[in-house]
Formats: C-alpha cells, structure tokens, sequence
C-alpha cells in the first residue's frame, strides 16, 4: 500500500508503464469529469469515477483484488480507508473473476487511512482495503479509481 498526493505521485512512475499512463491521465483529468468508466488503455488501464456519501465502517466491507492494481484517488471530499494485509483477513466471500474482488470478514485490528481531496492510495493484491469509510462524520466524495492490470 502507497499513501500519497497525486501531486507528488510522479516518483510512482517506476511501478511500470501501465502504473505511469494511469498517474499522468489522473494528472490532466478534468476535475469536472462525468462520473462512469473512462477509457485510458483499453482494458489494461481505465478509470472509474463515482459520487458518493461516505458510512459507518460497519457498513463497508473488506476487498482485494488480483488482476488489477487500484490507484484511488479523491478529487473532492474526505473519507477514511481502512487497510489490512489479506493474510490476516478471512475470505467471507470467494474471489469472483468477472469482477476481480474477494471480500473479507472483519479483521480484529486494521490500519485507517484518512484520505483529503488530492490524495491518492495505491492498493496491490495483498492490500485489503475498505473506502468508503466516514471521517469524522458523512462528506460526499468524489473519487477516481484508476485500474491498472498487473
């Protein structure tokens, strides 16, 4: 797991090219974008984007994925991000290949990113994480999700 700023995220760049493509459409995304999927390499590097109220983690589940790399970034808002290592979470419902997720049971101990408008978080496959998570109360986000296929 990464935390940083998208505006110092350049550095990032030597993750891969595919890594460095999805950081530099984030870079001259218009922060007025639509929400919905947008195209940046086809199916190898795309991005989601979505409006939405954060809630109670109680209310949120664990996720990883095994295909894509997840470059989150928050363009309006704030929530929090609660991070685990998958090996010390229990499947709760099996990986699902047509949409690339695994959800997880509740961990006893968990990690809790706070995430401001400007931050981005990379989550690899061994990177259990929940979005969505209230800080300090209910904000509307608005969030990018840039996919990168390893």
């Amino acid at each position: 797991m990464i935390l940083t700023t998208l505006a110092d995220s350049a550095a990032y760049g030597v993750l891969g090219s595919r890594v460095a493509a999805g950081l530099g459409w984030l870079r001259e995304m218009d922060p007025a974008i639509a929400d919905g999927r947008h195209a940046i390499d086809g199916d190898d590097v795309f991005a989601l984007v979505s409006t939405y109220q954060t809630g109670p983690s109680t209310e949120k589940r664990f996720e990883s994925h095994r295909v894509y790399v997840d470059l989150q970034y928050v363009a309006a808002g704030y929530e929090r991000i609660l991070h685990a290592p998958v090996e010390a979470l229990g499947v709760e419902t099996p990986y699902d290949a047509a949409t690339d997720v695994v959800f997880y049971a509740e961990p006893p101990f968990a990690s809790s990113l706070l995430m401001r408008p400007g931050d981005l978080a990379v989550f690899h496959p061994g990177d259990g994480h929940k979005p969505g998570c209230m800080a300090g109360g209910r904000h509307e986000v608005k969030k990018v999700v840039v996919k990168v296929r390893l």
